[in-house]
């Protein structure tokens, strides 16, 4: 029996095989569509990109020389210089750790919250899923760039304030739709029976709502990865995220829109980079709903 026949069996052996076996389904899926792979490869490149950005970046990102002020592209600068001589393209790999590290917090912080507060609130229902839903639809009420402003204006700038109000503002969207999802089963037969066995709620909401969600946070969470990014550049643009002299690519955006006439290349190299970021995790987020969706699935 070949390894693919193990991973494909209708009747696996062990919980192992069966979990396996599903992600190889799954993964057979994703590369069934070509722009998916697109977005995966994107992902891939940006991480590699933090990874090695010391080996890849081949000047320093900090390093000044005036005497190389805003020259062009060319092969010693692939993407030219800005206005203290530092090299455009060092900057942007540099760039993508912080760009990496700020959606991979937000991540982190807001989607266990919005879930956790989704799940309680479509669980229990009455006078417990009115407040939250009510304190969630104010957050939702507000445009999500002006209300993080809000709150790096209250807390203060920096990169450490921008991630905590980015997440602050983008845990409601995770919250509704764990609701929705937790409101389609939460009177089903598996957790009636959990009830009747004298299972808690928090072993209920934690051993079998959550993972049911998940699948649906998953594919949401990818999506709004490129507004988390544009969000992240727009604080950045305004001098409230991360602060000079950090490569940030909102804030380079920033500094460029000075020279944007005749040296175009200051602020379009960082601008190209969150067109390109964002594109490859609205791709990759796609092909992921295709393929958790069951009504998707069932179509493919």
């Amino acid at each position: 029996m070949t390894m693919t026949d193990w991973l494909l069996a209708d009747s696996p052996s062990s919980r192992l095989q069966a979990s396996l076996g599903n992600g190889y389904r799954m993964l057979r899926m994703l590369m069934r569509n070509p722009l998916t792979v697109i977005g995966a490869l994107i992902l891939l490149a940006l991480i590699l990109a933090a990874m090695f950005a010391p080996w890849i970046a081949p000047h320093s990102p900090l390093g000044q020389n005036l005497g190389q002020r805003l020259l062009p592209p060319s092969a010693e600068h692939w993407m030219g210089t800005d206005e203290l001589g530092r090299d455009i393209f060092s900057r942007v790999i540099y760039g993508a750790r912080i760009t990496l590290l700020i959606v991979a917090l937000v991540a982190v912080i807001s989607a266990p919250l919005g879930l956790l507060i989704g799940a309680i609130s479509g669980y229990f229902g009455g006078w417990v899923d009115k407040v939250m839903m009510g304190i969630t639809d104010v957050f939702l009420s507000m445009p999500k760039l002006i209300l993080a402003l809000a709150f790096v204006a209250a807390l203060g700038p920096g990169i450490e304030n921008a991630i905590i109000a980015i997440a602050i503002t983008s845990w409601p969207a995770y919250a509704r739709i764990a609701r929705a999802e937790t409101l389609t089963f939460r009177n089903s037969e598996f957790i009636s029976a959990m009830r009747l066995l004298g299972a808690s709620h928090t072993r209920i909401i934690v051993g079998h709502v959550l993972p049911l969600c998940t699948s649906s946070m998953i594919v949401r969470v990818t999506l709004d990865m490129a507004g988390i990014i544009l969000t992240a550049a727009g604080l950045g643009f305004l001098g409230l995220g991360a602060q000079p002299p950090l490569p940030e690519w909102g804030a380079m955006i920033s500094r460029g829109r000075a020279f944007i006439l005749d040296q175009w290349w200051v602020a379009t190299m960082p601008g190209f980079a969150i067109i390109i970021v964002s594109l490859g995790f609205c791709l990759l987020g796609d092909g992921l709903r295709d393929v958790l969706d069951p009504k998707q699935g069932g179509k493919s």
